[in-house]
């Protein structure tokens, strides 16, 4: 009998184009799918076009627009013109090499891994390399996926394949039941803050469990997004028939006949019982409460509830260090508690939670509300389709109504690339994947937590519990 295997190990196994090494651990890996961005693709085009080379197979990858460009209702006419040369080269760049562009005005421009789903182009057994570290993502549905370099990016580009390094196998389950109103946001966080920012680091993580099973594919890719968040460097959960819904009817996405022998293939895609896992997590998720962020690691991170702590109470002189540093940026002081906390800004957006389900639940929290004064809060959603879905159900107006600017699609305020930046010294309440010194621009300080959490804080003016908004 074969030996059980990981998820982890039959999706590299089945795309393995031969070993580079005696013991199998380096290989040379067949990628099914890329996705590119204006940002860090012009390198890996430039290298191809001085070797005099093609991309092999062109209709694997989809370029998009997201990172430097503007989110403003009227950015058709607030082009940056240094950001303009950088949008217009990848025009180029897509047009010369045969490669489909979502461009700013195409009626699907959004952030890579918000429109790569919902377009039906993330399969469950594929592998899938990109650009970007949050390519983890896509473990959601079953596949393998991961960020690459940018000469890695030429090398896939040119062949196809990459040189790739096997990882171990770890396992994180989440057992038993969440509480009333806890996201996969706060999961993540949870997850991160127990095994640390590097807890990951070398493995590839497969997340377990019922409470796992439970969650929508918007949270299954929250949860994979910020898997990079710990170190690691593929994510995984094994697919099931809430995926298979979500995949089902989407534009590219198989159908009839070729739908339903994918999906039975698609159904042995899991760990085999007695599969090795090199390390095991479990987690409760009854003793998961709504996180936040205090420092510039997302695993500097607090249940809502608790203090900011005390890094001499640190026993790990790094850590102490870290922590030390993490609050001289973010001005706070040990003992405070989290909830005292004021902001001047609310961000909801990114490829980790800006998707329909993300807006539609900051949108419940934010109903028959108003903004607090001096906060300034935006909405940015995933992509041009979530926008119009949002708007077809009407929270574009409770986003408006409640004093929120409801933007165009793109990874805005997430990263300090585009005309989104904060401040020196301001606080954002923020629905993204890094609080890293200056990721929301020089000086500025980023509190992480869910779109709830982040509605809730846009109204009270401070950091708070959103199950309890109104109530104090």
């Amino acid at each position: 009998m074969p030996a059980p295997k990981t998820l982890y190990d039959k999706l590299v196994e089945s795309h393995r184009v031969c070993s580079l090494g005696e013991n199998d651990d380096e290989l040379l890996l067949y990628v099914d799918r890329t996705v590119l961005n204006e940002y860090t693709s012009p390198q890996a085009f430039t290298g191809l076009r001085e070797a005099g080379r093609r991309v092999w197979r062109p209709e694997t990858a989809l370029g998009v627009v997201d990172h430097v460009n503007s989110t403003r209702p009227d950015r058709d006419v607030l082009l940056n013109e240094e950001r303009d040369i950088q949008s217009a080269y990848f025009a180029k760049n897509c047009t010369d090499f045969g490669i489909e562009l979502f461009d700013l005005f195409h009626r699907q421009q959004g952030i890579e891994h918000v429109v790569m789903p919902e377009l039906g182009l993330i399969l469950p057994g594929e592998v899938i390399a990109a650009g970007d570290s949050h390519t983890t993502t896509y473990g959601a549905f079953g596949s393998l996926g991961f960020g690459i370099g940018t000469s890695d990016i030429e090398h896939l580009l040119a062949t196809q394949t990459l040189v790739y390094r096997r990882l171990k196998n770890m396992l994180i389950r989440i057992d038993g039941v969440l509480p009333v109103g806890i996201t996969a946001k706060d999961v993540i966080m949870a997850v991160i803050r127990e095994i640390g920012a590097s807890g990951a680091t070398g493995f590839a993580v497969e997340f377990a469990g019922p409470a796992i099973s439970g969650f929508s594919m918007e949270g299954r890719m929250t949860i994979c997004n910020m898997a990079v968040e710990c170190g690691a460097r593929g994510a995984l959960m094994a697919p099931d028939e809430t995926t298979f819904r979500y995949i089902e009817g989407r534009p590219r996405a198989p159908r009839g006949a070729q739908l339903h022998a994918a999906r039975e293939s698609w159904s042995r895609l899991r760990s085999d019982p007695g599969a090795t896992f090199e390390r095991t997590v479990e987690i409760d998720a009854a003793e998961i409460e709504p996180m936040v962020t205090w420092g510039t690691s997302p695993d500097q991170a607090a249940p809502i509830s608790a203090s900011i702590p005390n890094p001499d109470d640190e026993p790990d002189a790094d850590r102490k260090r870290d922590a030390s540093r993490a609050l001289t940026y973010m001005g706070l002081e040990p003992g405070a508690a989290l909830s005292s906390i004021r902001i001047d800004h609310a961000f909801i957006g990114s490829c980790t939670n800006a998707r329909i389900e993300d807006l539609r639940a900051a949108a419940t929290v934010l109903s028959g509300r108003k903004v607090a004064a001096g906060v300034k809060a935006i909405i940015v959603p995933g992509s041009s389709e979530v926008r119009r879905q949002a708007e077809t159900e009407g929270l574009d107006r409770i986003f408006l109504d409640a004093g929120f600017e409801w933007r165009q699609s793109g990874c805005s305020m997430c990263l300090a690339m585009n005309d989104d930046v904060i401040a020196p010294g301001k606080r954002c309440a923020s629905s993204t994947n890094r609080n890293f010194e200056g990721r929301q621009g020089a000086g500025a300080r980023t509190h992480l937590m869910s779109p709830a959490m982040v509605a809730a804080a846009a109204v009270a003016g401070h950091l708070c519990d959103v199950r309890t908004l109104g109530t104090a």
